[in-house]
Formats: structure tokens, sequence, C-alpha cells
């Protein structure tokens, strides 16, 4: 299976060193010259890629197209190309509505978005898709696993929580900083809270079931540390401004899709 990038980017990467780390992989890769120095890096990193002479040439050679330029350069860069009408299309532009996309790659039809994360470079976390799509989910589900979606609002919604992982790492880095100011030494600091986030990420993994403010109540003991600090954020409002980011970004989600 040979698929094709339009935009070579930090997304186009992971998804690229993604699926060359399985054990055997059947596809081959043909690059956007857009970005040269990431494309050049996975063609000397893997014999599988090769970038392009132009976008153009990326839709010549290939049936598989995934989209992945900013959002801001989107419409001139697909206005410029053209597509054949048996021309699988995945979308990862973050704003652009389905419908923009589709009138922007006729006459293909088949048309699918998706919304992979930095951590397929790992082959882990979840990537969405709106509407299903078998072949979609087929490469995705080599890079960890699928949710597909029969709503583009659920869509816009899962878009928007994705909005949350800056504020993980910036969480991380409070609580890091928090113990290097009490003398710990920063890499020493860096090691211990990333091991408990990535045990507490295996706790959440191991018991899909558990709702996690149920799992934050098994953690917050009463009269213990951890209610302590709950308390402490709940009296501030820091859990409610989460909601309250999110439902600003999720309006901005709506407003992009509605102007198209």
């Amino acid at each position: 299976m040979r698929i094709g990038f339009i935009g070579t980017g930090t997304i186009t990467s992971a998804i690229v060193s993604g699926l060359n780390a399985l054990d055997t992989t059947s596809f081959t890769f043909l690059l956007s010259p857009r970005n040269a120095g990431v494309g050049t890096a996975l063609a000397s990193a893997f014999d599988n890629v090769t970038v392009a002479a132009s976008n153009q040439a990326v839709l010549d050679g290939c049936d598989i197209i995934m989209l992945a330029v900013r959002p801001q350069v989107a419409v001139d860069v697909l206005e410029s190309l053209h597509f054949r009408p048996d021309h699988h299309v995945i979308s990862l532009i973050a704003l652009i509505s389905i419908e923009r996309v589709q009138a922007l790659v006729a006459p293909a039809t088949r048309v699918v978005r998706a919304i992979p994360l930095p951590m397929v470079a790992a082959r882990a976390g979840v990537t969405v898709l709106y509407p299903d799509d078998s072949t979609a989910r087929a490469i995705f589900n080599q890079l960890g696993s699928t949710i597909a979606l029969d709503s583009f609002e659920h869509f816009n919604a899962f878009s928007t929580a994705t909005a949350t992982m800056a504020p993980y790492f910036a969480f991380a880095g409070e609580v890091t900083d928090w113990l290097t100011r009490q003398g710990v030494a920063p890499a020493t600091a860096r090691s211990y809270v990333g091991g408990v986030f990535h045990g507490l990420a295996t706790v959440a993994e191991n018991q899909p079931a558990e709702p996690f403010p149920a799992l934050a109540e098994k953690f917050a003991t009463a009269g213990g540390i951890n209610e302590q600090v709950m308390a402490h954020l709940n009296r501030v409002g820091a859990l409610k401004a989460v909601s309250e980011a999110l439902d600003g970004v999720l309006n901005r989600m709506t407003e992009a899709s509605s102007a198209g």
C-alpha cells in the first residue's frame, strides 16, 4: 500500500515512523517536498520513503492521500492540485470541515477526517475518524487504536479534547519545578514525575470500566494529602476552568466548521 502525504510535518513524521516500527510493513510512502528537512530525514531513515518532486507528483503516484498541511494554507495548496475520482483522501487538517475538504478534492469522493496524535510514532494512543472508513481504520489500528464517529459534532468535541495535551505537560512541569524548588535535582524530579504519571495512565488503562472521578476518589484518602490538593483545586476553580477553556475551543471549532 502506497500512501502519499501533502504536507510533511510532525504528524506525517509520526505516522511514517510508527508504521515503519512494525515488525514487517507493507507500506511505502511518497512525501510532499514542502518541508525538505523532515522529508529528507525520513527518506534517509527508511528505504520505503521517497520525497516527490511536487505535491501533484504525490497525487499522481498514490491512491491514498493524507492531507497534513496547516489550515492557514490548506485552501491555497489544495486548489492548485488535480485529484482523481479514485483518490482516497484522509484529511488530518484541523478547523476545515469535511464538506469543505470534499469540495477542494473533487472529483475524489471518498473522504474521511482523522485526528492522529504525535504518540502514534510509538504506536500508542487513539485516532478518531469521521466518518468510519475501513481503510483508514486499518491503517491507524496499526498505530494504536481507533474510534469511529457518526457525527461531525462529536468529531469537533474530540478535536477539542486534544487541546489538553499541552496543559497536561504543563501540569507535570509545574510539579517537577516545585520539586526542584525543594532542592531536588531537575533530572531526578523529571524522572520521578514522568514515572508517576506513566503509572497512573497504566492504572486507568487497566481499569477501563472505572470512571475517572471514581479513580480520583480512590486516590483521595479521607483526610489525606491528595484530598487536600483536590479541595484546593476545586476551591479556586481550577478544574472548572478546564471545562471553560474547552468550551472556548469548541466554539472556535464550530465557527470554523460553519465557515467551511
